[in-house]
């Protein structure tokens, strides 16, 4: 297949990227930094350099795409209105250019973060109305409104937590883990649904030539619940230590956030921390179910959680990051 991938060279982008050329299929890639793709040895994949408020570059990327895999998107941000440039009107561009050149499918990577927090021993579905308790989540929701609007075949993915080689975000964990410090929110008990890359990337192009798949909004994750504490001695086991649980009451932890979401500000600077994130943090849950993926593309996660963390681990350390 001819596959246009948007955000290639960031975390989820890169595996997915990878799982494409394994398949074989011809990949051009949409980057903002062409050297860091070079360094990534993707000898075989042809690259755009642009981002996407490139117009010029999202028609070169589409022209001839059977499936484009628009993945692209901001993480962090100082209010509503950035994420907003970035991920609903982003995602209108993109959407615009794959409307006159009319691939097979349009998969669009979004996030458990539209669907809202959940209750502990009740994961979602995409039966359940969109709950966003964060700026993030509302972006993406604003961006899924126009995906289901769009003129061309789609498909759209809501990931829970994803980890795997490359992510920077729970790298953060692997490094306090190996300092022997867990930190948790509360007392540990936040039940979280979570995906390795690897699995996301398959779920992804699984999503993309299901033809029962078109149309519909699929959760992707693996079967299996963990905590917020299970994670951080899941990722001491990982790096072979035992990592100190350290509970934050939930209170400080707001302050904390609030805090440095503030100085960020004052400094012009974006954070994933921040008084918005306080929502997320102290739900009580992030959990969903992906059966309905499962039975319309036949995808299931097949990376548990110990043999994740070990891979990601063991690439962090080659790589001298851990």
């Amino acid at each position: 297949m001819r596959a246009f991938v948007t955000g290639a060279t960031g975390f989820v982008g890169a595996h997915l990227v990878d799982a494409l050329r394994q398949r074989g299929d011809a990949v051009t890639c949409l980057v903002r930094d062409a050297a860091k793709a070079r360094a990534l040895g993707w000898a075989d994949v042809r690259i755009i350099e642009g981002d996407l408020d490139a117009t010029t570059a999202l028609r070169e990327g589409c022209a001839g795409a059977e499936i484009v895999y628009h993945v692209a998107g901001r993480i962090s941000a100082r209010n509503l209105r950035e994420y907003l440039a970035v991920n609903r009107d982003g995602t209108a561009r993109v959407l615009d250019v794959a409307t006159r050149t009319q691939p097979r499918r349009l998969v669009y990577v979004s996030s458990l973060a539209v669907g809202g927090p959940t209750v502990p021993g009740q994961p979602i579905d995409e039966a359940r109305a969109p709950a966003p308790v964060t700026d993030y989540g509302r972006s993406k929701l604003a961006a899924e409104q126009l995906v289901r609007q769009a003129a061309v075949p789609w498909t759209i993915v809501r990931p829970p937590v994803v980890y795997g080689e490359r992510d920077r975000e729970t790298l953060r964990i692997f490094r306090l883990a190996r300092a022997r410090l867990g930190p948790v929110i509360g007392d540990g008990s936040q039940e979280l649904s979570v995906v390795y890359a690897g699995d996301l990337a398959s779920a992804l192009i699984a999503a993309a030539l299901a033809p029962a798949a078109a149309g519909h909004v699929y959760y992707a994750a693996h079967p299996a619940v963990t905590t917020s504490r299970g994670l951080v001695e899941a990722v001491g086991s990982a790096v072979g230590a035992q990592p100190w649980v350290v509970p934050i009451p939930g209170t400080l932890a707001r302050i904390a956030l609030w805090t440095v979401g503030s100085l960020a500000h004052l400094a012009g600077r974006a954070t994933v921390l921040s008084a918005d994130k306080s929502n997320e943090f102290l739900a009580p849950a992030w959990t969903c179910r992906a059966d309905a993926l499962t039975r319309d593309a036949g995808w299931r996660a097949t990376t548990d959680l110990a043999t994740g963390l070990t891979r990601t681990a063991a690439w962090y350390r080659a790589e001298g990051w851990l």
